[in-house]
């Protein structure tokens, strides 16, 4: 067990504050395509990794599916288990990314390194320039929607819109507020290192989330009538909840199930088939539970991932169609 809590520790050891919490790790690239000479907009240049199980990672992938980007930026995906150097291609034929031929996705990173070793943790998204095998951007919150605004130009012909017209930095201050109190909220809870900081987030992460049911409680989205850009940023800390964070992270006051809004809600953008298509409930288990640098959380010593919760419930009707003034859409075009 002292073993399997130094490795959490050694993979966290820059973010560990000393009043228990979890703090966040400074982006590394900041680049943005077509804002810098470095990286022009060319279809076909640009390599979007991720690792399916984490959420920041999904919402850049839901943006770039729905968007229709996966003619014009690749995909590449790491396995679900972190080595100690970070994240592996160990999904790909002789564990290489097939098109950056790189076995760790540190290997991006340490060539930014002034020394040739990053120090820091390798984190997905990240937004690579296949030409120069040079990190853009791996900005987990800033990412979606430079993807949406930087590569409008090859957006598919009629895609939806993920932005409402006049509300741009309004449902961007949204996302904003849904990283803090729930994405990075539910982490807080898991990585406390301490009684009163997962206290602290427990109490503000189940806040947030009773003003979302809230709010949900008249209009079908966030924003109303549409999946916007915000609801793409809530979507993935719900459909982890009661496979992952309830359990492990013992964010345990209740269940999604148990929300009367939130729940209905989760189902209803589950259901748009490039959603589903993204979604993987089995793979949320064995990551969260069965990870080396995640299991010290709870003990998971033999490696055993829960066989439930029984996932076809999220397959029922949301029936939130009828707060909506166009209900056959979900999304504006």
């Amino acid at each position: 067990m002292a073993q399997a809590i130094k490795i959490f520790e050694d993979t966290f050891k820059h973010q560990i504050r000393e009043d228990g919490e979890i703090g966040d790790q400074e982006n590394l690239f900041h680049k943005r395509v077509g804002k810098d000479r470095v990286f022009p907009l060319e279809r076909g240049r640009y390599r979007l990794l991720w690792m399916p199980a984490c959420p920041h990672a999904q919402k850049s992938v839901l943006v770039w599916k729905l968007l229709g980007l996966d003619s014009t930026i690749s995909l590449g995906t790491t396995g679900i288990y972190r080595d100690p150097k970070g994240w592996v291609f160990t999904e790909d034929p002789q564990q290489k990314d097939p098109v950056l031929k790189i076995h760790f996705l540190k290997d991006i990173y340490d060539r930014e390194a002034i020394d040739g070793n990053y120090k820091g943790r390798p984190t997905v998204p990240i937004l690579v320039d296949t030409k120069t095998g040079l990190g853009v951007n791996n900005d987990y919150e800033g990412l979606p929607g430079f993807l949406i605004r930087d590569f409008a130009k090859f957006t598919k012909k009629g895609a939806p819109k993920l932005y409402i017209d006049n509300k741009e930095n309004e449902i961007d201050e949204f996302c904003l507020y849904i990283t803090e109190h729930i994405t990075k909220g539910v982490y807080g809870m898991g990585f406390a290192r301490s009684q009163q900081a997962y206290e602290r987030a427990y109490d503000s992460f189940f806040d947030a989330m009773d003003s979302l049911d809230r709010r949900l409680e008249k209009q079908r989205f966030l924003f109303g009538d549409y999946i916007t850009l915000a609801d793409i940023h809530l979507y993935p800390t719900l459909v982890r909840f009661d496979f992952a964070y309830h359990q492990v992270f013992r964010a345990n006051r209740n269940r999604l199930t148990e929300f009367k809004n939130l729940w209905p809600y989760a189902r209803d953008i589950y259901q748009t088939p490039q959603v589903k298509e993204y979604t993987f409930f089995e793979l949320y288990k064995k990551h969260y539970q069965c990870s080396p640098h995640l299991s010290p959380l709870w003990g998971n010593k033999y490696g055993i991932f829960a066989k439930g919760p029984d996932s076809s419930g999220w397959e029922l009707a949301p029936g939130r169609e009828h707060l909506s003034s166009h209900p056959n859409r979900k999304f504006s075009k």
